[in-house]
């Protein structure tokens, strides 16, 4: 049968979006991309083609320019509504337009129309944003170009942009993408990695500071496209100054001098003497249908929800003595653990424990918001610091509601999210742990979670920054306005990024200097950049799109007082002047020098983005009823048997083979929502799939294989010791006669015998995973070190040599 999933034309040709072209320049932290659409019409009629497509949420849009023949139309930002009508009048009457704009369901997704295109003709559209570069635990600098958009989960009554139809699978996109890089450093460049295929890196200078590298050709629009860029040098503070376009009025955010000051304020790391916390922990698990799907493309095996589940009973032994604890799961309802934050103690966790191993991805759709509501009714704890995990994969249609509600509780509580498997929605991901004064993580690729995880428990057990101010030491005839709001918060090896207008000096060096202070375990703390520099001019003005962004986030949602002008006001003002999009406003371009109306029905084409589609062999049965849309083209007949006891819905699949009978058990109808199989079915997962519970099919059964780290990290108890048992000796290499009888002290130390040979495996044969064991390891050493009686050396050394290893005192703590 012929494969007909994607948009297709009446000819049954491809849709007129032919490629994709990206141009990226990282200049330090901050990446300049220009991406170029280029369209054909090869139908008889004119068309108007659709576009809708994923963009990280930290994006500023400050350009876009349309091309067709050999007139270039460049657009203007006007309010949304106003570009909405004059592009519905533009094609209504035959000419050609241009419109783009951010959905008003979340800033990651945008929509791009190209109206009244006459037949055989080709345009190019060409948008230019800039972002800034987010550091990973490693230190890399990570770069992602979206090209996968999940469907996002829309509760009742709510509309959205990416469940308006399917979209094809990576290998049946009928267009191309072609991505290169162009790196300049303040430092050296050391490497370049990818989850995709790149060229060789070549260097363009002598001093390695000048790189370039491509996206090998052949992408399959299979996953996002990431980048992590490794400089000599990551912490390194700088200071730019741009310089004001000589146009604008001066005293204007255009016209002035706008600075961005990047920090790196260095916060010390946990002891392990300090391993204790009164803090209240509380883990909220995305159990919707969607987290059944892998975590790539490449691994069928690895779901989101199994990792989820391996990282949260590692969360589970890292916690802190002393702590209170709670874990929630959401989907279309939700539940939590315990009625509410309970003590840490062995037997609350053992219990925790045994209900995450049972966890799956069962319950329905993606509805965050009523388990935060819940989560925030219940009362802090007294001196015990909320911190929130959220775990998902950001299929979420009502993004901006929730982000809200996180901001309207951000002084109760620290928020530290992970978007897990690709298309997860950076606006949600990004948005609630920034509301939240927290920290965001993404998980794509053949990437492992815990180690992020573990990085974002050392950010939530880091000693409480406060008192965040910034005093500047320039010339008094110049005034500073900031552009972006104060950090709440401040991490380990994160950079501050914050911009500021300059106004009353528009030439010559700018000499002085600005500090950030803080307060840190009650002192002090300053740190302090040197200015003394000419400010840069750049007539792509990135420094002050950057900052106007910036300035246009915080007034969006703002509500002046009687009289004055509303957040909205002002945002739509400052996008206009600046050129920079925002929820408000839209680009619209409209061809007049084409005086000619197109004539002839205007046929509309909405092209999608690729879906993520399910594993091979790997089939769904829904236990609920959810709507009957249509959301898969079938060239064939399906099976009677295929559905028991329930009405088969039409144009659900596009079918390429046979699928087996029965597929799906249950009384009620059967929902559109279907996860077809990669090898019996060309079809992709239903923008509905969360709508309804799901559980795997029955599949063969194959021997689980069981990771070592984790299985010992399971055995471990409350207080961090270890006692001794079968499964972990078996883990050691050995029977538990065989540890038992080379105890080198008396029988009342077997536990810490135990304990001593499970650090010394930890480093022995597992320092390659140290991020994800830290907290199990301190614990364990700092139970050790309270033992009295027992004589720790010797323990080691007998250790060492039962085990074959050479781990040194040191080297895990145990000698002071």
């Amino acid at each position: 049968m012929a494969n007909v999933c994607g948009l297709r034309t009446l000819k049954n040709e491809p849709v007129p979006l032919k490629s994709v072209e990206v141009q990226v320049d990282v200049q330090g932290h901050v990446a300049s991309v220009s991406s170029t659409l280029q369209y054909e019409n090869q139908e008889s009629s004119p068309v108007e083609a659709v576009f809708i497509f994923p963009m990280e949420s930290n994006a500023t849009i400050y350009s876009f320019v349309a091309r067709i023949g050999d007139v270039e139309i460049k657009a203007q930002v006007k309010e949304k509504e106003q570009a909405q009508e004059e592009y519905d009048d533009a094609v209504s009457s035959g000419q050609q337009a241009f419109l783009l704009e951010e959905s008003d369901e979340s800033s990651d997704v945008f929509r791009l129309s190209v109206g009244s295109l006459p037949p055989g003709q080709s345009a190019s559209v060409t948008l230019s944003y800039v972002t800034e570069l987010a550091v990973q635990a490693d230190d890399a600098l990570r770069f992602c170009l979206p090209a996968v958009l999940n469907p996002r989960y829309t509760p009742a009554g709510s509309k959205s942009l990416t469940a308006a139809g399917s979209g094809p699978q990576g290998e049946s996109v009928p267009y191309t993408l072609s991505l290169g890089v162009h790196i300049y450093s303040p430092s050296t460049v050391q490497s370049v990695q990818s989850n995709c295929p790149l060229t060789p890196l070549e260097f363009l200078s002598q001093d390695n500071t000048e790189a370039k590298v491509s996206l090998s050709p052949g992408h399959k629009f299979d996953r996002d496209v990431e980048l992590l860029l490794y400089y000599g040098q990551p912490h390194q503070p700088t200071a730019i100054l741009e310089a004001g376009q000589p146009s604008a009025q001066p005293g204007s955010l255009m016209g002035d001098i706008v600075a961005m000051l990047s920090f790196y304020p260095e916060i010390p790391s946990i002891p392990s003497s300090q391993m204790t916390s009164k803090g209240e922990f509380i883990f909220v698990v995305d159990r919707s249908g969607s987290m059944d799907c892998p975590m790539n493309q490449s691994n069928y095996e690895q779901t989101r929800i199994s990792s989820a589940r391996d990282t949260l009973l590692l969360l589970l032994k890292s916690l802190p003595v002393g702590c209170y604890f709670n874990i929630y799961g959401f989907g279309s309802s939700f539940e939590s653990y315990f009625p509410e934050s309970v003590e840490y103690t062995q037997a609350n966790m053992e219990t925790a424990v045994q209900k995450v191993k049972s966890m799956q991805a069962d319950m329905g759709g993606t509805e965050i918001l009523q388990v935060l509501q819940d989560v925030y009714s219940k009362p802090c704890l007294p001196s015990r610091p909320r911190q929130l995990f959220v775990f998902t994969d950001g299929e979420v249609g009502n993004t901006k509601d929730v982000i809200d509600l996180v901001k309207r509780h951000a002084l109760s509580h620290r928020c530290f999210t992970f978007g897990i498997g690709e298309g997860a929605s950076s606006a949600l991901v990004n948005g609630m742990a920034e509301g939240g004064s927290g920290h965001p993580q993404f998980i794509t690729g053949a990437e492992r979670l815990q180690p992020k995880v573990m990085q974002s428990l050392q950010f939530a057990l880091q000693p409480v920054v406060e008192d965040i101010s910034v005093k500047w030491n320039i010339p008094a005839d110049i005034s500073v306005t900031p552009l972006s709001p104060l950090p709440n918060v401040i991490f380990q090896n994160q950079r501050a990024i914050l911009y500021f207008q300059l106004t009353g000096q528009s030439s010559g060096n700018i000499s002085g200097s600005v500090s950030l202070h803080y307060t840190l375990d009650k002192k002090a703390v300053e740190n302090t950049l040197t200015l003394n520099m000419k400010p840069k001019e750049d007539s792509s003005m990135l420094i002050h799109r950057l900052g106007a962004r910036k300035a246009i986030l915080t007034l969006e949602g703002e509500r002046g007082e009687a009289g004055d002008k509303t957040g909205k006001e002002r945002a739509v003002e400052l996008s206009i002047q600046s050129g920079v999009s925002s929820s408000y406003t839209a680009f619209i371009a409209v061809n007049t020098e084409n005086k000619q109306p197109i004539k002839g029905p205007l046929l509309r084409r909405n092209i999608q983005p690729m879906m993520f589609s399910a594993p091979p062999g790997r089939m769904m049965r829904f236990a609920a009823p959810a709507p009957q849309a249509c959301f898969m083209k079938c060239s064939g007949s399906l099976p009677a048997a295929m559905f028991d006891s329930a009405p088969v819905p039409t144009a659900m699949m596009a079918c390429s083979g046979p699928m087996p009978a029965p597929m799906f058990r249950g009384s009620g109808p059967v929902p559109a929502p279907i996860m077809a199989s990669k090898k019996r079915c060309r079809g992709r997962m239903s923008p509905a799939m969360d709508a309804a519970p799901m559980a795997p099919a029955p599949e063969q059964d194959t021997p689980e294989t069981k990771d070592p780290l984790l299985e010992l990290i399971s055995l471990q108890k409350v207080d961090g010791s270890w006692d001794l048992q079968p499964s972990l000796a078996s883990i050691f290499g050995k029977k538990e006669e065989e540890v038992a009888t080379a105890l080198p002290g008396k029988p009342e130390f077997l536990s810490v015998w135990a304990t001593v040979l499970a650090v010394l495996w930890l480093h022995g044969h597992k320092m390659d995973f140290k991020d994800e064991w830290q907290f199990v390891a301190a614990k364990a050493v700092a139970w050790i070190k309270a033992q009295s009686g027992a004589d720790l050396t010797g323990f080691v050394a007998a250790g060492n040599s039962f085990l074959g290893l050479q781990v040194e005192l040191q080297n895990f703590g145990l000698q002071e």
